[in-house]
């Protein structure tokens, strides 16, 4: 029998044996640190503890925080035990809400009690310590969904008695820890003691659970607030209250009373209202002649930009689109990263002299060719396309770079303003199981990946941790240079998009490192109910990676 030993992905060793051994037995003639591995994952289907014995020829993946299935597993355990340290200390009446991430940690509020204070945070976190120091087990138990509809009842917890009474499963796997209860849709490390290192911060009206990060998986610098998207996330999760939608069972209950298109109307009536209030204020600025657009991955830019375009013409502006990746430089001066691969994601990929001196010279009212760039021949050509600015005239430009001040370092600020898009999804399963932001711009990416790009999901998802390193280094360190924010997230939009990846998803071969990722993407989408595309309007960001868009892309 041959185990092949990975390391995050990576190949560690392979051992044959004769003889069945449990994978703690297996580890222990590798250089592996058992303390640091939160998961192993079997065949690329399925996680299990060092308990498990493999039966036959096996791949076991050890799955470590600094991968992105592991940081989750991290992230997901700390959760769980800041949820029992709440619990301990106050009980079943407060209920707490994991709201969404913000900076390297969640935003979290707690209802239903006298108002959180920063005396409670650190109650909160000295609890916490207290759980991860006694090292106590989380194990995974499965239960009827009667008996599971039973505990969290009794804890009252009818969040996730909603989400549980919506399964048609019978049985359902949850998790204890000595006596309390919770429901997690990905997997928890197995020890309270895997939570190396976590801090709680009080951030009125809630707090900050950090997460470690960097090589060293530390906490290392004081939090500093990205106050701009945090207003974003707030101003978004007010019109939900409102609304009176939060988790999933609220979409799931709209589309079963027949309310969801109503639900849509206003959401879409939302977003048209934050870019026409865009649009206006920038002609305000006489002065203002160009708007720079970024934003992560399927954020919805494309769209935005149109839109926006739309609404500066209502405000008797006229736009000129500039593409910024006809301002790439020829493909023999182009940045490498440390492999040898073109580092086209680098700012420093593209001609950033040239692209000044033709702003400028726009600015200044002069004629000016654009250029082309032949992503084939990766050289850039003449275009034979003259523009000129008149007064009413406003350039728009989109791309990565937009919000980083080095792209248009001899623009004045008083002629230019910056608008940064994303995805920021407040949308949970449940209290406590938030559904991460990237999770939604990764569904959309794949759709649109597979209808504009023929790429099956297996490859769009192999590639993802390459883009998000991207977004890292070159887009969230500049967000809050923003002038403007828009949050191109809907909250009905998971009821839309999974009709259209729930076969990409299942076509996911079991012998692909994308192949879990696949599977806890469905099980996502298993929670919510299909909503028809005819329901959503065609001006809509959603229809830049479904169909039936109005624009052209």
């Amino acid at each position: 029998m041959k185990i092949d030993i990975r390391l995050d992905g990576q190949k560690h060793s392979l051992i044959e044996t004769e003889q069945k051994r449990s994978i703690a037995q297996l580890l222990k003639g590798t250089d592996i640190d058992r303390r640091y591995v939160l998961s192993y994952k079997i065949n690329h289907t399925e996680y299990v503890n060092e308990d498990y014995v493999p039966k036959e020829d096996t791949l076991v993946n050890c799955i470590t925080a600094k991968h992105p299935e592991g940081y989750r597993i991290y992230q997901d355990t700390a959760i769980f035990i800041m949820a029992k340290a709440l619990h301990t200390l106050f009980g079943d009446a407060p209920s707490m809400v994991v709201e969404h991430s913000i900076g390297d940690g969640v935003y979290c509020e707690v209802f239903n009690t006298e108002k959180f204070s920063k005396d409670d945070c650190t109650r909160l976190k000295q609890q916490m310590q207290e759980i991860i120091t006694n090292d106590l087990p989380i194990d995974r138990i499965e239960v009827t969904t009667s008996e599971a509809i039973d505990i969290f009842s009794t804890m009252l917890r009818n969040d996730v008695v909603a989400n549980i009474k919506a399964r048609t499963s019978d049985t359902i796997n949850i998790y204890r820890c000595g006596k309390y209860y919770d429901f997690f849709i990905r997997p928890l490390a197995d020890r309270t003691s895997f939570i190396t290192e976590f801090d709680i911060v009080f951030q009125d009206p809630g707090f900050i659970l950090r997460f470690p990060t960097g090589p060293d998986m530390k906490i290392t610098q004081p939090f500093i607030l990205p106050k701009k998207v945090f207003a974003m996330h707030q101003e978004h999760d007010k019109w939900l209250n409102i609304l009176n939608v939060h988790n999933i069972s609220d979409i799931n209950r709209l589309i079963e009373e027949y309310e969801i298109s109503q639900f849509i109307l206003v959401e879409e009536a939302l977003h048209e209202k934050k870019i026409a209030e865009i649009a206006a204020d920038i002609v305000k600025h006489d002065q203002v002649k160009l708007i720079l657009i970024a934003g992560p991955s399927s954020s919805g830019k494309t769209t935005f930009a149109k839109r926006l375009s739309v609404q500066l013409q209502a405000c008797k502006a006229k736009p000129i689109v500039i593409g910024m990746d006809d301002y790439f430089l020829n493909r023999d001066k182009t940045p490498r990263k440390a492999n040898g691969d073109y580092d086209f994601e680098s700012i420093h990929s593209i001609d950033l002299e040239y692209l000044n001196l033709q702003l400028r010279q726009l600015l200044d009212k002069n004629q000016i060719e654009l250029p082309h760039y032949d992503f084939t021949r990766g050289i850039r050509r003449r275009s034979n396309h003259y523009i000129k600015m008149g007064d009413n005239d406003i350039i728009i430009m989109e791309g990565i770079h937009g919000l980083n001040e080095t792209l248009t370092a001899s623009i004045p600020n008083h002629r230019k303003v910056k608008i940064y898009v994303s995805a920021l999804n407040q949308l949970n399963i449940d209290d406590h199981n938030r559904i991460p932001t990237t999770d939604c711009r990764l569904l959309r990416r794949i759709i649109r990946d597979h209808r504009y790009r023929g790429y099956s999901a297996d490859e769009t998802i192999t590639r993802w941790r390459d883009v998000r390193e991207g977004e890292e280094n070159n887009i969230f360190p500049y967000q809050e240079n923003a002038d403007y924010m828009f949050n191109s997230s809907l909250t009905y939009e998971l009821g839309v998009l999974k009709k259209h990846a729930w076969k990409m998803l299942h076509h996911v071969p079991p012998t692909s490192s994308a192949y879990t990722e696949s599977r806890r993407l469905l099980h996502l989408l298993s929670h919510v109910k299909d909503i028809d595309d005819a329901k959503v309007p065609y001006n809509s960001i959603i229809r830049e990676f479904t169909n039936g868009s109005i624009f052209r892309y």
